[in-house]
């Protein structure tokens, strides 16, 4: 995948007064929903992220809405990038995208981050606990994020949102994916009037950590970010102590955790609530199972963009057709034997 570097550095010396072209754009290698470039260009780096090419599912692959939340959580205790550019206009290199910030740090792919010492390790959770209840406590209106989604009911609308896509995309029947959707559906918890801003992804490897200390310097990939329920982003992070640490799954089972010094998933939640000032969070099992559900979505569309030929890491997308089931079957474990 490449960019028009001409077209690009056109656009940049036109909406963009901190470049100096010419621009040279280089693709990360990872990533699945977003293509995400590195630009240099006379004035230093920064990074691109687009929409990619093809025909695409409704609502998502959304980078003006990541451009927007970025933008507005400048200033506040969460950790973002500097936004650079929106262009909604696909007509410079075909499709929409924004430049940001090029963050010198680390990103850490290993969530059991064997790289760095005990006190670093229990550090870095430490500090991705207290950006996520910061992020939580943000009180969306005052930067301007009142419009950004619409608060209440935030689980039947995503459940509803999350069925659809995955049946859109839906490339083999699975009956555990049936019965998770019907147990979701007739377990939905009363709304408790919890809104706040949610990232939808929050996850180590969509973080960027100083090199030599445990310093959360940005928070990255924010398409799926909206106006939620707060609970909705710490099971879904704590959905990770769970996943398989094989295959293309980087989760914490089977690893000694206390041994190195990771806190449990009782111990992290512990932590979240003290931050944010509640006493715990009930129907544990509904936020886990969902959150498992959401990830066996996104890896469907995933998989169904790499069957289409749109996929921005084709291989890899190919490998996430396991992982579906998988999860599926996760999800009716939580249901059934309880979190």
């Amino acid at each position: 995948m490449t960019i028009d570097e001409a077209a690009l550095g056109a656009y940049l010396e036109a909406h963009w007064t901190g470049f100096r072209g010419p621009v040279k754009a280089e693709k990360f290698a990872g990533g699945q929903s977003n293509p995400t470039f590195m630009l240099t260009h006379a004035g230093g780096r920064a990074v691109l992220r687009k929409k990619p090419p093809g025909q695409l599912l409704k609502s998502a692959h959304a980078v003006d809405r990541e451009y927007r939340v970025m933008k507005a959580l400048g200033g506040t205790p969460v950790p973002v990038p500097q936004m650079h550019v929106l262009c909604e206009d696909e007509s410079v290199i075909g499709t929409a995208f924004y430049v940001m910030e090029f963050v010198d740090g680390r990103i850490i792919w290993d969530p059991a981050i064997p790289e760095v010492s005990q006190p670093d390790r229990t550090a870095i959770y430490d500090t991705m606990n207290a950006a996520l209840a910061a992020l939580h406590m943000v009180d969306p209106a005052a930067v301007g994020l009142g419009d950004f989604g619409r608060p209440g009911n935030y689980f039947s609308r995503q459940l509803s949102r999350w069925t659809e896509q995955y049946r859109a995309s839906e490339t083999e029947h699975l009956p555990d994916i049936d019965q998770v959707i019907t147990w979701l559906e007739q377990n939905l918890p009363a709304d408790d009037g919890r809104s706040s801003l949610v990232h939808g992804d929050y996850r180590i490897d969509n973080m960027i950590f100083a090199k030599d200390r445990p310093e959360l310097l940005a928070v990255l990939d924010w398409e799926l970010s909206t106006i939620g329920h707060p609970f909705a982003d710490i099971a879904y992070q704590c959905m990770h102590w769970r996943l398989p640490h094989a295959g293309s799954f980087r989760g914490l089972a089977g690893i000694d955790r206390k041994a190195i010094g990771i806190p449990t998933e009782e111990e992290y939640v512990a932590r979240y609530c003290e931050r944010t000032g509640i006493d715990g969070i009930p129907n544990w099992d509904f936020y886990l199972a969902f959150c498992l559900f959401r990830m066996a979505a996104i890896l469907q569309g995933v998989l169904k963009r790499a069957l289409s030929g749109n996929a921005s890491n084709p291989e890899r997308a190919m490998q996430v057709k396991d992982n579906i089931p998988i999860l599926a079957r996760m999800a009716v474990d939580v249901i059934e034997k309880g979190p």
